[in-house]
């Protein structure tokens, strides 16, 4: 299994839409495995192929709690096929813009249509955080950041805190 390393803001494939997978096969499947495993390294909850180098339409997610077994999903070409008009607001965070916090507005409940690991078709609907994480990681596979969600003065901030952190981290090694 590779290492799969996850790409920081300004690296240009954030900001690149994601092909579609069409059937998913072994290649798909161990990508799906890798990017898990990537994400639970890095304790996140989520995980967009684009974040790891492949334009690829493929996310994992798994929102259980530290003291909940995991239940990690794999979906491949997943779409948004309904949203609600009410809308959540809440604090998001992104693996590819570290220690960067905002909050973001989004519709509360979602019903997302995706290919499973065993190439399956599937439906499911969401709010709450596994809601928000879907449209979070959805959007990385339409090379939109949270940030892109923001005032332009609020992601300007955010990008310069990142800028300067890598700036100080450099200087360190």
């Amino acid at each position: 299994m590779p290492d799969r390393s996850i790409l920081i803001v300004p690296d240009v494939r954030l900001k690149q839409p994601a092909a579609a997978v069409g059937c998913v096969d072994d290649a798909v499947r161990q990508l799906m495995d890798d990017m898990l495993a990537a994400m639970y390294r890095a304790s996140g909850i989520g995980l967009a192929a684009p974040q790891v180098g492949i334009l690829q339409r493929v996310i994992v997610v798994d929102v259980s709690g530290p003291d909940e077994p995991g239940q990690p999903m794999r979906l491949a070409d997943p779409e948004i096929l309904w949203h609600s008009g009410e809308r959540s607001t809440g604090e998001e965070g992104c693996l590819s813009l570290p220690d960067q916090f905002a909050e973001v507005t989004r519709p509360a409940r979602v019903r997302v249509r995706y290919r499973d690991e065993h190439d399956q078709p599937q439906e499911i609907e969401a709010d709450g955080l596994l809601g928000k994480c879907l449209q979070h990681e959805i959007d990385h596979l339409n090379g939109t950041l949270f940030v892109d969600h923001l005032s332009s003065l609020k992601r300007g901030i955010i990008l310069r805190k990142l800028t300067k952190a890598k700036r100080q981290v450099a200087a360190a090694e």
